[in-house]
């Protein structure tokens, strides 16, 4: 089916079953008498079991007064199927559109395919099942679908799982098939996932999968929108980085302040070659077998801080667990070439966590970086499913080794990935005991269609509030925004923490991206 007619999609928000059944029976009506255009409606309902045309009693596991009991209301519908379980946390979409070439199987397919699209999105591997209407992911179930549809118009839908309760589908024969397993996008990610970016998701997904035109729309929100405005000193640090061979975590990690430091000509020189040894789900770093040790990398660095005129430099690299001593030796090289050739700049290190390695953090260490940098990046509950290879104490005992080492000590979060506000001020309070004493508080932002999604768009009002926290929780220096990165005007940065060390004070937090917005 290709519609020629607009689709207006409503979000009911949380409805009773019987309320949505009855809207549903109008706009049915007014779509036959062709009064309104093709719909997709968006609920959530309360507690209810439904029973469909071909369902009875005997889907139910109790009497219908012990369901009634539990809180669950029960409602006898038109649509197909038999028993299921709607609640809150539950995506349920209900279309009403006309179909100009009756084919069912068509269009149960394609409305499976818009719900299926969300959660391959977020890393799922969904599959379908021959003559069993709905989607599985690991063998559970976790969307059903019950349509009807009259004079070629549809009502009635599917109900994806996203973070609701599972414990009443015990109480029903799901769908009239015994020992049924349902699970839901929260229990088979690990994480907390929102709701109302599924709705989203869901809305794009079907307009592509019907053929709705889709007005073309921005997916970041207003202050995330950067104006871009090259310049002669953004091309000669590109043409530099060409010459010389060398990379910055700019362009690889697909940086979104790329444009504006290049053109202050300024750069995070990202060492130990391009290729990661690590499958983090939020980088755009290239991942693959590395390739060997770049000798003379650490001088062609020293060439380029020099010929940039940088008083201020941040080296990272990629992780490379495959050298022994996970790339300190090339970290403390290029600091080494740095200070031969430009002994006044000063030098911020960004590095791994070397597994642990006591030894290499000792080599990096022992070479006095200005500022020490490694970040924690998100909470602990969500590292198994973003950080797979990495470990939080981990992570937290680097911090720990710098700081007892005496060194000005930074770390960074990302925001936005499904974390819970607790969990954000109890990482913060984690970070806070290592030592570390400056923070960086940046938007999560998914480098591709490939990568983890971005779960909330967090607004610049609430990163203020992050950024008043972490000052309360004792951090010296604290930079907290939508577009914050861990090096982004990281001298800016320093020299606040240095005043501030110096004079005994605590200024006010650089949040540089603030002016963007």
């Amino acid at each position: 089916m290709k519609s020629e007619k607009s689709l207006e999609v409503q979000d009911w928000g949380r409805i009773e079953y019987g309320a949505a059944y009855d809207r549903q029976k109008q706009f049915v009506e007014e779509r036959l008498t062709l009064k309104s255009n093709d719909r997709l409606i968006l609920v959530e309902h309360p507690p209810v079991v439904t029973i469909g045309r071909s369902g009875d009693s005997g889907d139910l596991c109790i009497s219908k007064v012990l369901l009634r009991n539990l809180g669950m209301a029960l409602f006898e519908s038109d649509r197909g199927g038999k028993a299921t379980f709607h609640g809150p946390g539950q995506m349920v979409a209900y279309p009403i559109i006309k179909l100009y070439d009756l084919d069912l199987h068509w269009y149960v397919q394609t409305l499976l395919t818009a719900v299926a699209d969300v959660l391959t999105e977020y890393g799922l591997e969904p599959t379908f099942k021959e003559g069993q209407p709905g989607i599985w992911v690991a063998e559970k179930k976790i969307a059903s679908i019950g349509i009807a549809v009259k004079k070629n118009i549809t009502s009635h839908g599917v109900a994806l799982n996203v973070n609701n309760d599972l414990s009443a589908f015990q109480w029903i024969i799901p769908c009239g098939h015994p020992g049924e397993v349902m699970t839901s996008m929260e229990k088979e990610l690990g994480y907390p996932v929102n709701l109302e970016t599924i709705k989203k998701k869901f809305v794009l997904n079907f307009h592509k999968c019907f053929g709705y035109h889709i007005n073309p729309i921005s997916s970041h929100p207003n202050w995330l929108r950067l104006p871009i405005h090259h310049s002669p000193e953004g091309a000669k640090v590109e043409a530099l980085m060409h010459d010389l061979h060398l990379g910055t975590v700019c362009q690889s990690a697909h940086c979104p302040n790329l444009i504006e430091c290049f053109n202050r000509g300024t750069a995070t020189f990202m060492i130990l070659g391009e290729n990661c040894t690590r499958n983090c789900r939020f980088c755009a770093i290239s991942k693959g077998r590395p390739d060997p040790l770049d000798i003379g990398e650490p001088g062609r660095v020293a060439e380029a801080v020099k010929r940039l005129g940088l008083s201020y430099v941040v080296i990272t690299s990629v992780t490379r667990d495959d050298l022994p001593d996970g790339g300190a030796g090339q970290f403390v090289r290029t600091l080494t070439e740095i200070r031969k050739v430009v002994p006044k700049t000063r030098i911020e290190i960004l590095v791994p966590d070397f597994k642990g390695s006591t030894t290499a953090l000792e080599q990096v260490c022992a070479s006095r970086p200005d500022m020490f940098n490694h970040n924690i990046e998100t909470v602990p509950r969500l590292y198994q499913f973003i950080r797979p290879q990495a470990q939080f104490q981990r992570s937290l005992d680097v911090l720990s080794f710098a700081a007892d080492k005496g060194l000005s000590v930074k770390s960074g979060l990302m925001l936005g990935l499904g974390e819970r506000q607790d969990e954000v001020k109890a990482t913060l309070v984690k970070i806070k005991k290592t030592g570390c004493d400056c923070l960086t508080l940046g938007q999560y932002l998914a480098p591709s269609k490939d990568h983890v999604p971005v779960e909330r768009y967090i607004p610049p009002s609430e990163f203020d509030q992050w950024a008043s926290t972490a000052r309360a929780l004792g951090f010296r220096e604290v930079s907290a925004g939508p577009l914050v990165r861990s090096s982004y005007r990281a001298n800016d940065f320093y020299q606040c923490a240095v005043t501030e060390n110096r004079n005994g004070v605590i200024p006010k937090s650089i949040n540089p991206l603030r002016m963007h917005i």
